[in-house]
C-alpha cells in the first residue's frame, strides 16, 4: 500500500460570536473545551495522526496575530508544535486562507496533500475520518475533495452538497452546492437522498488549489499570493504583508472556487461531526440531567427543563423555566429561548451599539 503524505492546515480564525459571551474576539470558541476535556483546537491537532497508509506532517495553523500566544500555549499543553503559524493581519474569509494553505504546503513539501480543517469542529469518530481521508486521497491528487456529512435529520443550519457521478470508491463528483434550506426543502433533501451536509473540510494537492484559484478567483490569488511572497518569516511564524492582504477580496472558498470549478468532488461520511455554532447545538451534543438540562459551572436548575445554564463565575440559579439558554461569563450575560439561539447576533449588535454610544 502506497503511503500518502498529508499536511493538516488548521483554520483558527473567526470570533465565534454565536457562542457569546463565552466566545469573543479575544478568546474565540476554538480555544475553549466544548467537545471534550481538551480545547477544540487541541482536539483538531490531535486527530490528525498517522493511520495506516496516511502519514501526517506537523500542522500549519492560520490565525489572527492576537492569538499567537494562546496557540503556542495550547499546542505545548498537548506536546505538539506547528510547522508554521501564519498570522493574518485581519480576516479575509476562507478563500484567501485556502490559497495561503496551498502556498504554505507547496513551499514546505509540494508532494504532500493539504487537509484544510476548521479548528472549531467536533469529530466524535476520528477513526472513520481517517478512513474516508485515505479513500479520498487518490482523487485529491487531481480534484478538490470536500467531505460531506451524511444527513440524519432535516437540518436547516447547514449548507448541502448534491452528489453526482462516482469518481472513485466512496468519492463522487459534486452536482451542485445548495444554500441553507428551509425546513420543507431540508426534508425533501433527506427523503430524496444523495444530499450531504457541507462540512467545510477539504483535501487537495497544493498546485490543484493554486491553479483553480488563479483561474476562478484571480484577484484573491493575486493579492493573497503577494501577501505570501512579501511575508516576514521568523522562527516558523509567518507574518503576511498587510497592504497586499488588505486588498484581497473576502469570499468563502465555496463561492470563490468550489461552486465554479469542474474539479469539485465530495466524499460522503459519517464520523460524529458537528459544527458547534450555537448554544442550542452545545445543548444537543452535551450531557444532560434527567430534565434534559445541560448545566456547567455553579449552575442550579429548579423545576426547570430543556435548558442550558452555563456559568464560568458566580453561581447562577433558574427556577420554573423551560427551553431557555442562560450563559454568564466575565464578558457578559445572555438569556434567550433555546429556539432563538441563532439570533444571538442581535444581542451582539445591540451591545456593540450601546458601547459605541457610551464611548
Amino acid at each position: 500500500m502506497t503511503s500518502c503524505k498529508i499536511t493538516p492546515v488548521i483554520l483558527s480564525g473567526g470570533a465565534g460570536t454565536r457562542l457569546w459571551p463565552l466566545s469573543h474576539p479575544g478568546m474565540p470558541k476554538q480555544f475553549h473545551a466544548l467537545g471534550s476535556e481538551r480545547t477544540m483546537l487541541q482536539d483538531t491537532v490531535l486527530r490528525a495522526k498517522d493511520s495506516g497508509a496516511l502519514t501526517f506532517a506537523d500542522p500549519v495553523i492560520i490565525c489572527a496575530e492576537d492569538h499567537l500566544a494562546t496557540i503556542d500555549e495550547q499546542l505545548a499543553a498537548v506536546d505538539r508544535a506547528a510547522a508554521q503559524i501564519v498570522l493574518e493581519p485581519f480576516g479575509r474569509n476562507t478563500a484567501a486562507a485556502a490559497y495561503l494553505a496551498a502556498a504554505a504546503v507547496r513551499d514546505l513539501d509540494p508532494a504532500s496533500l493539504v487537509l484544510l480543517l476548521p479548528a472549531d469542529h467536533i469529530i466524535a469518530d476520528p477513526e472513520s475520518f481517517m478512513r474516508v481521508i485515505a479513500a479520498a486521497a487518490k482523487t485529491a491528487a487531481s480534484h478538490i475533495v470536500t467531505f460531506g456529512i451524511e444527513a440524519d435529520r432535516p437540518e436547516t443550519g447547514y449548507g448541502y452538497i448534491q452528489q453526482g457521478d462516482r469518481l472513485d470508491e466512496g468519492v463522487f463528483a459534486v452536482r451542485r452546492f445548495a444554500e441553507k434550506p428551509s425546513r420543507e426543502r431540508a426534508e425533501k433533501y433527506l427523503a430524496e437522498g444523495g444530499y450531504v451536509w457541507n462540512a467545510g473540510i477539504f483535501l487537495f494537492a497544493p498546485e490543484v488549489m493554486l491553479s483553480q484559484m488563479a483561474a476562478l478567483a484571480p484577484k484573491i490569488a493575486e493579492q493573497a499570493g503577494l501577501s505570501w511572497s512579501r511575508a516576514a518569516n521568523h522562527d516558523r511564524v509567518v507574518r503576511l504583508d498587510a497592504e497586499a492582504f488588505g486588498a484581497c477580496p473576502s469570499e468563502p472558498v465555496d463561492i470563490a472556487v468550489m461552486e465554479k470549478t469542474q474539479l469539485a468532488a465530495v466524499a460522503p461520511c459519517s464520523m460524529g461531526w458537528a459544527d458547534v455554532g450555537s448554544w442550542s447545538e452545545i445543548h444537543r451534543l452535551g450531557t444532560k440531567d434527567t430534565a434534559n438540562n445541560l448545566l456547567h459551572g455553579d449552575a442550579v436548575a429548579i423545576e426547570t427543563s430543556n435548558s442550558l445554564i452555563w456559568t464560568d463565575g458566580a453561581p447562577v440559579a433558574v427556577i420554573g423555566v423551560d427551553n431557555l439558554v442562560v450563559v454568564s461569563t466575565s464578558e457578559g450575560l445572555v438569556v434567550l429561548p433555546m429556539d432563538r439561539a441563532q439570533d444571538l447576533k442581535l444581542a451582539i449588535a445591540a451591545i456593540k451599539a450601546l458601547r459605541e454610544a457610551k464611548a
